[in-house]
């Protein structure tokens, strides 16, 4: 994999747990032959590494998890 983006997102502790536990379930059901993500939480911070075979791939990969976090972030506080 030749290309990779680092998105990162701030929140207090508590939104980030949720937000984490929310898509973490995605990282292994999304990721394919072009692209991969890993997930870490760093207390309030979200981070989402992307690697991707080319920009095609990178840009598809950036937008899905992007989407995944906001959806994420407006649900969170619905789950305990």
């Amino acid at each position: 994999m030749d290309h990779e983006a680092v998105l990162s997102f701030e929140y207090d502790d508590q939104q980030a747990r949720r937000v984490a536990r929310s898509v973490r379930p995605e990282i292994g059901e999304i990721s394919g032959e072009r692209t991969t993500a890993t997930l870490r939480r760093d207390a309030a911070t979200v981070v989402v590494e992307i690697t991707a075979a080319d920009l095609v791939a990178l840009r598809a990969g950036c937008n899905t998890w992007a989407t995944l976090v906001a959806v994420a972030e407006r649900t969170a506080g619905t789950v305990p």
